[in-house]
């Protein structure tokens, strides 16, 4: 297992492990008899290297189990108390370390906050069921008003990653931007999702849950504006834009209908 993933996380900014990530390590996490603690351990291990891209290639993969391996693998990081402690990482050795080292904290904070959110809900927001049947669009008012900031944590912490194209310039950190963008669609779908509700259900909420609605729905609207900005990065750097959602907002004249009726509700109830 160590020396597969050396292989996989190795010094090499050109990234070629692609195929170890979409087969071998992918059916290593739905085999009953691979030990997924030591196997999330063993990349645990691998941040703690001096090198940007052994870190950072240990993050991606991390990642992309979380993303596409089996559900053991993000239980058990949801699981520990601790995932990556990466705040003060800094790799010294060259220019480009220092740069990189930037990413790798913002990125590392973003897989601790998608472990999190799975340990607070018991599901990965990117996964769940959507539609008009889905789990955000059935969920009931008090639940929704819950889960919406933990949805808003980590969409916050997804967009700190914060990279504009001309910081995107090596296979690696290309890799990471990639997953995190795949992460942005299936969450914002979700976030999305849970804001409609919120809005079907707003009327026949109680007092104080109505200035917590309206509250959340402003915060919805100030966090599409940083997804535009990062989708159009995504755009700029070669994705392309029939992937790319057309973020239309939900009318801001239903925020004032909601805003008035909350201050009527106050004055004349």
């Amino acid at each position: 297992m160590i020396i597969f993933f050396e292989r996989v996380t190795h010094c090499n900014t050109v990234l070629c492990f692609s195929s170890f990530l979409n087969v071998d390590l992918i059916q290593c996490t739905n085999e009953m008899n691979v030990n997924i603690p030591q196997l999330a351990d063993t990349l645990f291990e691998r941040t703690a290297n001096s090198s940007w891209v052994v870190v950072f290639k240990a993050l991606i993969t991390t990642h992309h189990l979380m993303m596409y391996g089996n559900e053991r693998f993000i239980q058990y990081l949801a699981s520990r108390n601790t995932l990556f402690n990466l705040n003060n990482y800094l790799d010294k050795s060259a220019m480009q370390g220092y740069d990189m080292s930037t990413f790798i904290r913002r990125y590392s904070r973003y897989l601790n906050e998608k472990a999190l959110s799975y340990r607070l809900v018991a599901v990965d927001f990117t996964k769940m069921k959507r539609g008009i049947d889905g789990v955000m669009r059935t969920m009931n008012a008090e639940k929704l008003l819950k889960t919406l900031p933990i949805i808003q944590n980590q969409h916050d912490a997804l967009l700190d990653f914060d990279a504009n194209p001309n910081e995107l310039t090596n296979g690696v950190i290309n890799a990471a931007f990639m997953l995190l963008f795949k992460d942005s669609i299936r969450l914002f779908a979700a976030y999305n999702e849970g804001i409609i509700n919120l809005l079907e259900k707003y009327f026949d909420m109680k007092k104080n849950q109505c200035k917590e609605g309206l509250d959340m729905y402003k915060k919805f609207l100030a966090r599409m504006t940083k997804l535009s900005e990062f989708l159009k990065v995504a755009e700029q750097v070669g994705i392309d834009q029939g992937d790319i959602p057309d973020l239309t907002q939900v009318s801001v004249r239903i925020m004032l209908i909601a805003f008035n009726y909350f201050v009527l509700y106050i004055f004349y109830d």
